[in-house]
């Protein structure tokens, strides 16, 4: 959410290079993100077609997919999950938080019959 957010940020049209990006993410994060990190995830956002590199240049910009992407998730997160992760808790109405604890018994019923278990 974070390099989504970041890339948000980077909706300009001078474009962002690798240490601009890098810098925003890690501000986002609020840690520290490395620069091998950070060429990987250009790399895989590259060959996903969500942004592209200028030719001769190291700056990048995000392809029209990319910036759909980058808003639609980054509206998801603050607009959906971050409420619905904060409404176990009693501000929440009394409806949804029983919801909620439906879903999350279901969800792991559903795993203890699969055989998951928890993720180390």
């Amino acid at each position: 959410m974070a390099l989504l957010g970041a890339l948000c940020i980077a909706l300009n049209a001078l474009g962002f290079t690798h240490r601009s990006l890098r810098a925003q993410v890690s501000h986002l994060l609020c840690a520290t993100y490395t620069t091998n990190q950070m060429s990987y995830d250009l790399a895989r956002l590259r060959l996903n077609g969500l942004v592209e590199r200028r030719e001769h240049t190291n700056t990048y910009d995000l392809t029209p997919d990319g910036q759909r992407v980058a808003i639609f998730y980054t509206k998801v997160h603050d607009h959906l999950l971050r409420p619905l992760i904060a409404a176990d808790s009693p501000p929440a109405p009394h409806d949804l938080r029983q919801a909620l604890r439906t879903i999350d018994r279901h969800v792991h019923d559903y795993t203890h019959r699969a055989r998951l278990g928890t993720a180390a």
